[in-house]
């Protein structure tokens, strides 16, 4: 006996088989019958320009010397002489501290100095009184063997001296606190009256140099041999230094220097570059992106980034032939974030689809809309697009 098939699974049945009727790819006399509707496609013309080959990092302002002011005696800070925030030049008076004491220690030393000269020449005189008696045999040779050995006693007291008193005057020179830089002091952390001290490891304030200032970041260690040629071309290698939020150019300078060891842990080498900063547009501990040129290439063929897609077997483009959709595997050389240098695979003129991949298929009829989507009114080949000017490009 035959069971009924429930109704569900007839239902089901009839829903499968009605999706693959429409699903099934159609035959060549399907497509001759009906014809299928052609695909909208943005289109570009592949063309020669100059690219440069940019680099683009996240880089941070660092000052060139940022130097903390530290008393390096003890004492009572008496005088503050600079305004917060202010630009201070190299060599100028900043604070200072109570001297008496140190004062007075120098004069000390310099009154020890004097006695010991005074010893010393009552030592050299006898000294030479000591010669013309042993000439005639008046005394022993032991005698003016001791007035030699004092005379040299004398000698190295004074010279001991003579270091107590320039010991002395530094000591008392620490009491002027000056800028060891030209640049900008930062707020200040202790105000007159208070004692400082030697040991403080926080100091009185901070003197930045803000011109020139630098940027230091990272790069990967596959551009450190283009870094290394490129420094050596005449001129070095130019470096923008981009505002995050913006976009703006803020500066622009030259690699100055590479680290000597590429950092195990990702693979980076740390760059710095340096940026006359006089309009003050850097400012230490800002992030900005360091857009590096490397290098250029002239008279390359290229396409915009977003023509060229990564398929199973390499990149590949879509080009339009008689109004028709062909796959053609391509080649690159470099890539940024607007083109791709095309080596193999397109020609100056062929025209590359840049929106509209998803529903293309091999020999796909086409129809050209512009970027919004709006369709283009002449029929055939697309005109070619007017040329944006390439980043870098000269």
């Amino acid at each position: 006996m035959i069971k009924p098939v429930p109704l569900a699974i007839a239902a089901g049945v009839v829903v499968v088989a009605a999706a693959a009727f429409f699903l099934w790819p159609k035959g060549e006399s399907d497509d001759k019958g009906k014809g299928r509707p052609p695909v909208p496609v943005v289109t570009v013309r592949a063309e020669t320009r100059t690219i440069a080959h940019d680099l683009k990092v996240v880089g941070s302002v660092t000052s060139l010397n940022s130097v903390t002011l530290r008393p390096q005696v003890d004492g009572v800070l008496t005088q503050v002489l600079f305004d917060e925030g202010a630009f201070v030049q190299k060599g100028q008076l900043l604070a200072v501290i109570d001297d008496r004491s140190l004062k007075a220690a120098l004069q000390s030393a310099q009154a020890q100095l004097a006695t010991n000269k005074s010893r010393l020449l009552v030592a050299e005189t006898d000294l030479k009184r000591y010669q013309s008696l042993a000439e005639i045999n008046a005394i022993p040779q032991q005698t003016l063997d001791q007035q030699k050995a004092a005379v040299e006693q004398a000698k190295a007291a004074v010279q001991m001296d003579e270091a107590a008193v320039e010991n002395a005057r530094v000591q008392l020179s620490f009491t002027r606190i000056t800028s060891p830089v030209s640049g900008r002091i930062g707020i200040r952390r202790v105000d007159p009256g208070n004692l400082v001290s030697a040991s403080s490891t926080e100091g009185l304030a901070t003197v930045t140099q803000i011109n020139p200032i630098s940027v230091v970041f990272s790069v990967p260690q596959t551009v450190q041999g283009d870094l290394i040629e490129g420094m050596k071309r005449s001129g070095g290698i130019t470096v923008k230094a981009v505002d995050r939020e913006k976009g703006e150019v803020l500066a622009t300078g030259r690699i100055s220097a590479l680290d000597n060891v590429v950092q195990s842990g990702t693979g980076t080498v740390q760059i710095r570059a340096t940026f006359d900063n006089a309009g003050e547009t850097l400012w230490p501990g800002q992030f900005v992106i360091a857009d590096i040129s490397l290098n250029e290439s002239t008279n390359a063929l290229t396409l915009p980034t977003v023509a060229v897609r990564p398929g199973l077997e390499g990149p590949f483009v879509i080009k339009i032939v008689a109004d028709k959709a062909q796959i053609v595997p391509v080649e690159t050389a470099y890539q940024n974030d607007d083109y791709v240098v095309v080596t193999k695979g397109v020609a100056a003129g062929d025209e590359i689809v840049t929106d509209g991949h998803s529903r293309l298929q091999p020999d796909a009829a086409v129809k050209r809309v512009k970027p919004g989507g709006e369709d283009i009114a002449t029929k055939g080949a697309a005109k070619p697009a007017a040329k944006a000017p390439a980043q870098g490009a000269k």
